[in-house]
């Protein structure tokens, strides 16, 4: 009898894991059954470039999981019975119900409009795909000299800004921030980043919380008032709301505590990875939403899983950071090097070869998920354990 193994969601993150299952363990022992809504593959670091027209190279989980076992299943997750052991979904064919042995939890995260008024009636997100389509449009329509405001001066608030501004030099671009630009980064990041957004002409609006957002622009905490035809939101991401409709252990956002291997808490036939999950990185920090992150994350789970249907030592991958990366439009980019739980260092680089840096990151991730080995040799390993959920977790790191 098969293994049945399903992961739900194919981002980085969960794709990464179900290619590397199938790397580690024998295709007649289990089935690896891979749900997502879409049947390619999303470069989510790169919907700033699609919101500004430019054309994405097609990555289809056919050609990428071709060969492998991994069976791809076009659906929407709807509901997890963790008692079960059942995932309600929905597809082209109507409703339907996976049974599953051991579940990888990958949904993800999308934007999050902390509540604020008027932002899921009026704001753009570049979250999703379908998102950064519909911004895409709306800014494709603006005649010259409308504004548009960017919410948020985190990294994705950062990147669409400049990618907009530099696409459109025409639009009066602007970007409030809760807090002074690029508090978080080091000087020499800051104020490479106070030049590029100069020169792009992003007017920037600092410690300026948005509490409101109408038809034609934001208004603030300190009263102010700015003006857009377009409105922007990348404040933060709120994860899928099924895990938390389970009788899984979740934090009050929603995310799932799991312990380092990945696994649930309360759940030992349940991992999770990615925005999904909270774990723990150096120094007992929580690790950050992001792709730097998560890619860690499901190659650990994935090992895990496998060491433990073959009966062998379970492996522990370190994740670490190293720096963050930004693009600044296309001929611009800062990395910020950092410590190894995310704390800026005196280290930076910036330009043209930062730009090119950040584009060999990006190409990487996606290289990453078709070659979840890195290419490395790779023993598929025999089912020895039918069941995984009679072992206890070990130990919780959130």
């Amino acid at each position: 009898m098969q293994h049945r193994i399903v992961v739900l969601g194919a981002g980085y993150t969960g794709a990464t894991a179900a290619g590397r299952l199938a790397k580690r363990l024998r295709r007649e022992d289990v089935t690896i059954t891979l749900v997502n809504p879409e049947p390619d593959f999303v470069e989510r670091v790169r919907m700033h470039q699609l919101a500004t027209g430019q054309d994405l190279e097609p990555r289809p989980f056919a050609e990428m999981f071709a060969g492998t076992g991994v069976e791809l299943k076009v659906a929407s997750v709807t509901a997890v019975d963790v008692d079960r052991r059942t995932v309600s979904v929905t597809g082209a064919d109507g409703p339907a119900e996976l049974a599953y042995d051991t579940l990888v939890y990958a949904l993800g995260s999308g934007w999050n409009d902390g509540g604020v008024p008027g932002a899921a009636e009026h704001a753009d997100e570049v979250a999703s795909r379908p998102g950064a389509r519909r911004l895409r449009d709306r800014l494709a329509a603006l005649e010259a000299g409308r504004p548009v405001v960017v919410v948020g001066g985190g990294l994705t608030g950062l990147e669409a800004a400049t990618e907009i501004a530099e696409a459109r030099p025409d639009l009066a671009v602007s970007l409030t921030a809760r807090g002074a630009l690029g508090d978080w980064l080091s000087a020499k990041g800051r104020a490479h980043l106070r030049k590029v957004t100069d020169r792009l002409g992003v007017e920037v609006h600092e410690n300026a919380a948005v509490t409101a957002v109408t038809a034609d622009g934001v208004e603030t905490a300190d009263g102010r008032t700015v003006p857009a035809a377009v409105t922007v939101w990348t404040t933060g991401f709120a994860v899928h709301p099924v895990a938390r409709a389970t009788a899984l252990e979740t934090t009050e956002h929603g995310r799932i505590v799991v312990d380092a291997t990945m696994r649930s808490v309360s759940h030992p036939d349940v991992y999770a990875v990615g925005d999904a999950a909270i774990a723990t990185g150096p120094q007992g920090k929580p690790l950050r939403m992001s792709c730097a992150s998560g890619v860690p994350m499901a190659w650990q789970a994935a090992d895990a899983i496998a060491a433990r249907l073959a009966g062998a030592k379970v492996p522990h991958v370190s994740i670490r950071y190293f720096q963050q990366c930004v693009s600044l439009g296309r001929s611009e980019g800062l990395i910020q090097f950092v410590t190894a739980d995310d704390r800026a260092v005196d280290r930076t680089l910036t330009g043209r070869t930062a730009a090119l840096y950040k584009e060999l990151i990006c190409k990487g991730a996606a290289w990453g998920v078709a070659n979840p080995t890195l290419r490395l040799p790779s023993r598929r390993r025999r089912v020895v354990r039918q069941g995984v959920q009679d072992l206890a977790p070990e130990g919780v790191s959130a």
